[in-house]
């Protein structure tokens, strides 16, 4: 089974692009082979090869390019079966519109994966979502609330939309965690306005009221759009308001990309993980899921993924823009201590070679259907 994939890819620093790459190399270690990915591109961003033997790039799709369209679709239709990233804000055109070109001269299976399913969408994301999955052999969402929701807010055929939750990696087989003089609160991923964070940095001013000491880790660079954009005005108030607050030496930035193994030792050393995004609507956190897989419980606003997972020693949901609550969740989240089995037992994420096998078993089956 050759797979192509349409999707930003690493370098391109974004979740679909690390999505991409762990659910290519782990189908390249099930029954498949090589994977071929159309790489989506800014129209100023270089192309780059694959860091991966299993993984290539056969053509980039640029937004407006009409060119990189039909050779985008051409390299998808060269293999057996497609993988189709979805996510309003990668493609060209209005509300993403531009990816409908190249579904329609897709002739393989199609499976794409909804990242971003709205309960309000606007007239245009509702239309553009109800023709991609019309295209689409078959489409894939990483929640059952996810599930209920497209079903409830888009005209959509019932019968190709399957629940395959988000992988995460395997934790290591020995925990590296060291509990510190102070519990250590872990936020990472790309750093941008929307994140929260704030609301972060106030609950652990909080938690200093309640007599509760603990170090704040936050962990991870700029997004690249914002650094192009505003610099690094965001992170800087961030800064600034650990000064106002008098936490500075509480708040710990950790301002670089992170590898695997970066990612590992954080969460090894982290006594919970605080989510505190802003977002009402988030349908999957692959932060969440990681965080989970790892056995370290959450404390997150309460969007709709977290909301699905979180519970018992997984961990907990608190409103919106409260952080009082937050630094409530957090202190109870703390006094729990480290039960690590019982938080990973209570996650629902799963590796990236079973989630794999999924994809694997859903396109063997369409291909099959296809072929009768």
């Amino acid at each position: 089974m050759r797979f192509g994939f349409l999707s930003t890819y690493p370098p391109t620093r974004c979740g679909l692009a690390t999505f991409t790459r762990s659910l290519a190399v782990a189908l390249a270690d099930q029954r498949s082979g090589p994977a071929a990915v159309v790489r989506v591109l800014d129209p100023a961003e270089a192309p780059a090869p694959a860091a991966e033997p299993e993984v290539r790039i056969a053509a980039v799709l640029r937004a407006g390019d009409v060119r990189s369209q039909r050779a985008a679709a051409r390299a998808l239709n060269a293999c057996d079966a497609a993988i189709v990233q979805h996510e309003y804000g990668i493609y060209g055109g209005a509300d993403g519109d531009e990816v409908l070109s190249v579904l329609e001269a897709l002739r393989v299976p199609v499976i794409t994966v909804l990242h971003t399913v709205l309960h309000q969408p606007s007239p245009g994301q509702k239309r553009v979502l109800e023709r991609v999955v019309e295209l689409t052999t078959a489409a894939v969402v990483m929640t059952d609330r996810a599930h209920d929701t497209l079903h409830a807010h888009f005209l959509v055929d019932g019968a190709k939309v399957h629940v395959i939750p988000h992988g995460a990696a395997l934790p290591p087989r020995q925990s590296l965690h060291r509990r510190g003089t102070a519990p250590t609160i872990l936020t990472w991923g790309l750093i941008a306005p929307g994140k929260g964070i704030e609301r972060g940095i106030a609950a652990v001013a909080a938690l200093r009221e309640r007599g509760v000491e603990a170090t704040y880790v936050v962990a991870g660079q700029t997004h690249p759009k914002v650094l192009a954009h505003d610099g690094e005005a965001y992170r800087d108030s961030l800064v600034a308001l650990t000064r106002r607050l008098g936490v500075e030496a509480s708040v710990r930035f950790v301002n670089r990309y992170l590898t695997p193994e970066d990612l590992a030792g954080l969460l090894s050393a982290a006594d919970t993980v605080l989510l505190p995004y802003d977002s009402l609507e988030q349908a999957t956190s692959g932060v969440l899921v990681e965080a989970l897989a790892a056995g370290v419980p959450v404390v997150a606003t309460a969007f709709p993924h977290a909301v699905e997972v979180l519970t018992g020693a997984a961990g907990m949901t608190v409103p919106h823009d409260d952080p009082h609550a937050m630094a409530l969740g957090l202190e109870q989240m703390l006094q729990r201590g480290d039960d690590r089995r019982a938080a990973r037992r209570h996650g629902s994420g799963l590796s990236w070679p079973e989630v794999a096998e999924r994809y694997l078993d859903l396109a063997e089956r369409l291909r099959a259907e296809q072929a009768a």
